[in-house]
Parts: C-alpha cells; structure tokens; sequence
C-alpha cells in the first residue's frame, strides 16, 4: 500500500505545536498536522451557563469553524448564511465533550472554558486536531488560573488526543488526509486518554461493512497514534506538570 509522502501505513503526519500563538487569550496554540492547520484558543469566563447557575461546577464548551479559504474552494462564512450547519454543531459538541471529559469541573469552580477552533488550512483531521490542539489551549488556560491563584490545583484528570484512521484498498492506516479520507472504504475518528481509555468513537463504512477483526486493527492503530501525540502535548506543555 503506498501513501501520500511514502508514509507508512501506521505512520502520522509530521506534527507541529506552537504554543501562545495568540497572547490575549489565557491558553492557545497553533496545531500543524500535515498540512492541515488549526488555531486553538481558550478563553476564561467568570459565570457559568444558566443551567449550572449555583451547582458549584464549572463548564468547558468549544466552538468551531473554517475559514473561506481553508479549502480548495471558497465556503461561504456561517455568519453571513445565517446559521450554522449541521456539521458545524456535531464537530463543536464532540470538541467540548470530549475535553469536558478530562476536567474536573467542581475544582474549576463556577467559570466556564471556552475553546474557540478555528481551521485556517484543511487536509484532513480538523475535528481530532481541534481536540489535540484545544487540550493544549485548555491546559494553559487552567494552569493559568492556577498561577493567579484562583483554583488551588490543576484540575485534569488526563490528557486527551484525537486521531483518525481508515481501511484504504483494503487495509488499515493512520492519520488520514483529505485525498485518503475521501476515498476510504472505512472512516473513523477515536478520541482517548492518558490513561488509555475511549471517549468517542466515530465510525462508519463507506462501501462494504467490515468485520471485527479490521475494527480491532483499527482501534489497535489509534491507541498507538494517540499515545504518540499525548506525547507532543506533554514535549510542548513541558512547563506544566500534566495528569499520567
């Protein structure tokens, strides 16, 4: 099987993390997969939705979004349509919730996180780039309110990385782009932690249904993936001690 840049078939995209690539915002970072480029920002809001108005508990919510040009084609922006799509709100529901997963939300007190995903070039992989980016935004952030001294302690159970894989002529490979995703006789996007469990799996055949045996290869690959990019996340947040 031969890939797109002679990548090997359990191999990721190179990944690149810059972090503080926007200095207003209490957490950020600017995540590189491949091609594929996505800006992640964390925002702290002293109130909470009206839902958790005096429960003690804080909230993590995330919105997300792509840029005219992040395509081949130009999209038109959601703001000027006039609502958002359909795709749009599945991708920014499963960001939050998955990240969500990983907070304590009684130690973050009654504030809420929000982490805003922006995709300034697409290739693939923007939603399981938002939740490996956005985990790094969101652990800046917390340690931020950690510095100011308004939460006593990080208050993350686990890291938590996105990656996707896909059944491509017949067999199972890593980390798709675009021109693989689109012609994947299977497609899945699994989330996990540190501790090595699963948040959200996403998956669907494109073609013929496939067996038990390609799912365990599937979901054997992503384990793999994710701890590797738990990784970067650790090498980049190098200056905040981070949950195992």
């Amino acid at each position: 099987m031969s890939r797109l840049g002679r990548r090997k078939p359990d191999a990721l995209r190179k990944v690149t993390v810059t972090r503080k690539a926007m200095p207003y915002a209490e957490g950020s970072c600017l995540i590189e997969v491949g091609t594929t480029r996505v800006l992640c920002a964390a925002s702290v809001e002293e109130k909470v939705p009206p839902f958790l108005r005096d429960k003690g508990s804080g909230w993590v919510t995330a919105e997300y979004g792509m840029l005219p040009r992040s395509c081949q084609t130009r999209t038109a922006r959601e703001s000027t349509v006039g609502k958002v799509s359909g795709r749009t709100q599945e991708i920014q529901r499963l960001i939050g919730r998955c990240l969500r997963t990983v907070v304590d939300l009684p130690a973050l007190g009654e504030r809420t996180v929000w982490l805003d995903c922006d995709v300034l070039q697409a290739d693939g992989g923007t939603r399981t780039a938002s939740i490996t980016g956005g985990f790094i935004a969101l652990a800046e952030a917390l340690q931020s309110l950690c510095d100011a001294g308004k939460i006593a302690a990080l208050p993350l159970r686990h890291c938590v990385a996105a990656i996707s894989v896909g059944i491509i002529d017949g067999g199972p490979m890593l980390d798709l782009c675009y021109e693989e995703d689109s012609r994947a006789e299977v497609d899945m996007n699994i989330v996990m932690t540190s501790a090595g469990e699963f948040i959200e799996i996403q998956g669907t055949s494109e073609r013929t249904p496939f067996s038990e045996r390609q799912l365990s290869q599937l979901l054997r690959l992503a384990r793999s993936g994710i701890g590797q990019l738990i990784e970067v996340q650790r090498r980049a947040l190098k200056d905040i001690r981070l949950p195992r």
